[in-house]
């Protein structure tokens, strides 16, 4: 299995951006997904899951801020951030939800948040 995640980049408190995740070596449609991050000096943390049936749930700290879709037939998902702080600063990955289905991460891509 392999996760390519794209999207981040630098951007000022308050912006927005899109990040994919293309999964390629297997289908995704019937796992859940989600969207985790990981901070200097934190634990990788998971944000936002979206069921097989797309079903939500997000993390308290971007609930009305992050929302996670999924395109089955392009095997990719999403995680549209708005409103972002900078503590949303960190790597962003996404993975199966639990992670251990798919055995392995991505690189992830850096979102960086200036003040």
């Amino acid at each position: 299995v392999q996760l390519l995640e794209s999207g981040g980049g630098l951007v000022h408190a308050g912006g927005s951006l899109r990040l994919s995740c293309v999964v390629s070596g297997i289908t995704i449609s019937f796992n859940a997904m989600g969207w985790y991050r990981h901070a200097p000096g934190k634990q990788r943390e998971l944000v936002a899951q979206i069921s097989s049936g797309g079903s939500t749930t997000y993390a308290d700290a971007v609930k009305g801020q992050f929302t996670i879709s999924r395109d089955n037939d392009k095997n990719t998902v999403y995680l549209q951030m708005n409103s972002l702080k900078p503590e949303d600063t960190a790597v962003y990955y996404c993975n199966a939800e639990p992670s251990s289905i798919f055995g392995s991460w991505g690189q992830g891509t850096q979102v960086t948040v200036s003040s």
